[in-house]
C-alpha cells in the first residue's frame, strides 16, 4: 500500500515538474511575442529605416498559395530593396509565375537567377548561393517562398536587430489551415515549436530559423560567407554555430509573420515533422534528447497508469488541462488559429511527438521536395573574420 502511494506520489510530482516548466515556457513565450526587445539599433540610428536591402527568395514548385506568398514581396513598405528569385532548374513550373509576378510589379527590382551551385546536401541552400553572391547591398534577408510578407516585414526584421546582434531571424507561424490536420500542424508551429524558440531566446539561447534571415552580408562574408553555412545538412542550424562563435546572437522579431497552409493531411505532417526532428537531432542532439517529453498527454498517462489511482489520474488529467488552456491562451492572444478543433489538434500533436521522436532516432536521411538528403554534420567551414 506505501508503495503503490509512493509511486502515485512520484508520478504526479514528475508530471506537475513538467507541468511548470510548460507554463514557465509559455510565459516567456507570451512575455516576448508581441513586444520588440529594448535596446534595439533601428531606434537608435545604427541601422536607420531606409538602408538598401537585398530580399532572396529560393523558389521550387507550385504550391496553394505560392502566387500570393511571392506577390507579398512586391508590396512592401520599404523605400529601397531589391528582389532575386532563385531557381535551380529551368523546367521548374514555378519560373512562368515568378517572371508573371515581375512583369507586373515593374516597381520593384526584380530579377531571376536560375541555376545553383552544388555546395551541400541542403538544395535551399545550393539554390540561394548565386543569389548571394549577386546580391547588391550589404543587408540581405533570405525568405523561404512560403512566407505570407506583411508590408512592413522588412522593417520589423530590422528592429530586432542589437548591437550585440549576429543574426535575426522569424519562426513561421501556421495560418488559414484547411482541416484536421492542418490545425494539427497549426499546433507543432505555433504553440509548440515558436512557443519554445522564443522562450529559448528569452533566456539567451536563441536559434535561428531558415524561414526569414536578416544577415549584414559583411559579417557573413568574413567567416566564409553562404558557403560557410554548408556546414550542417540545416543551413539554420549552420548559422546558428556560426553566430555563437562570433560571440553574437540570433534574435527573433517581436512576431512570426504568417505560413498560409491550406489543407494538410496525416502522411505530410508526419514526414514534415520527422525531417525537422532528423535535422535537430543531428544538429543539437542534447536539445533534441528531451523532446519526446515535450508534450504533455502520453507522459501524463503513462504516469498515470503507474500511479494506478484514481485521484491520481484526475490530477494529472487537470495538469494536462491546464496546459491545454494556457497554449490556447497564447494562441488567442496572438490572433492564431483556434477554436475547439485546435483542442483535439492538441491531443493528436501530442500522441504524434514520441512517435516522431523514435522515428527520427532511427531514420537515416530525408526527402525535402522529392530530393534525398542525407543526414550528417559535415567539417566546419567558418572562418575566422
Amino acid at each position: 500500500m506505501t508503495s503503490a502511494l509512493d509511486g502515485s506520489l512520484i508520478a504526479v510530482a514528475a508530471c506537475g515538474a513538467m507541468t511548470l516548466i510548460n507554463l514557465a515556457s509559455l510565459s516567456l513565450a507570451a512575455a516576448r511575442l508581441g513586444r520588440p526587445m529594448p535596446g534595439n539599433t533601428l531606434s537608435s540610428g545604427t541601422l536607420p529605416g531606409g538602408v538598401p536591402v537585398s530580399l532572396i527568395r529560393p523558389v521550387c514548385g507550385l504550391e496553394r498559395f505560392s502566387e500570393e506568398t511571392l506577390e507579398s514581396g512586391f508590396h512592401l513598405a520599404y523605400p529601397c530593396y531589391e528582389l532575386i528569385f532563385c531557381v535551380a532548374e529551368a523546367g521548374d513550373p514555378v519560373l512562368p509565375l515568378v517572371r508573371r509576378l515581375i512583369a507586373r510589379n515593374p516597381q520593384v527590382p526584380a530579377r531571376v537567377i536560375v541555376g545553383d551551385e552544388r555546395i551541400s546536401d541542403n538544395p535551399k541552400l545550393n539554390n540561394c548561393v548565386r543569389g548571394w553572391e549577386a546580391a547588391a547591398h550589404d543587408w540581405v534577408v533570405l525568405a523561404d517562398s512560403n512566407v505570407l510578407m506583411p508590408p512592413d516585414y522588412i522593417q520589423t526584421l530590422q528592429a530586432a536587430w542589437r548591437p550585440e546582434t549576429g543574426l535575426v531571424c522569424a519562426t513561421p507561424v501556421g495560418t488559414r489551415p484547411d482541416g484536421f490536420w492542418a490545425h494539427v500542424e497549426c499546433a507543432f508551429l505555433n504553440t509548440l515549436q515558436a512557443r519554445w524558440q522564443y522562450a529559448g531566446e528569452a533566456v539567451g539561447l536563441g536559434f535561428a530559423q531558415g524561414k526569414s534571415m536578416l544577415w549584414h552580408k559583411p559579417f557573413l562574408d568574413a567567416r566564409g560567407g553562404i558557403r560557410a553555412l554548408a556546414a550542417e545538412i540545416a543551413e539554420d542550424a549552420a548559422a546558428t554555430k556560426l553566430v555563437r562563435a562570433a560571440g553574437c546572437r540570433v534574435n527573433l522579431v517581436a512576431a512570426p509573420f504568417a505560413q498560409p497552409l491550406g489543407r494538410r493531411t496525416l502522411p505530410v505532417v508526419w514526414s514534415r515533422q520527422v525531417r525537422w526532428a532528423r535535422l535537430r537531432r543531428v544538429t543539437f542532439p542534447v536539445f533534441f534528447a528531451p523532446e519526446i517529453a515535450s508534450g504533455s498527454l502520453v507522459p501524463c498517462l503513462a504516469a498515470a497508469a503507474l500511479a494506478g489511482t484514481a485521484d491520481a489520474a484526475l490530477a494529472l488529467a487537470a495538469m494536462v488541462a491546464l496546459t491545454y488552456a494556457a497554449e490556447f491562451a497564447l494562441a488567442a492572444r496572438m490572433g492564431w488559429p483556434r477554436g475547439a478543433s485546435l483542442i483535439a489538434a492538441y491531443l493528436a500533436r501530442d500522441l504524434l511527438i514520441p512517435l516522431v521522436w523514435g522515428r527520427a532516432l532511427l531514420r537515416g536521411g530525408v526527402v525535402w521536395r522529392g530530393t534525398a538528403m542525407a543526414i550528417e554534420t559535415k567539417p566546419a567551414r567558418i572562418r575566422p573574420a
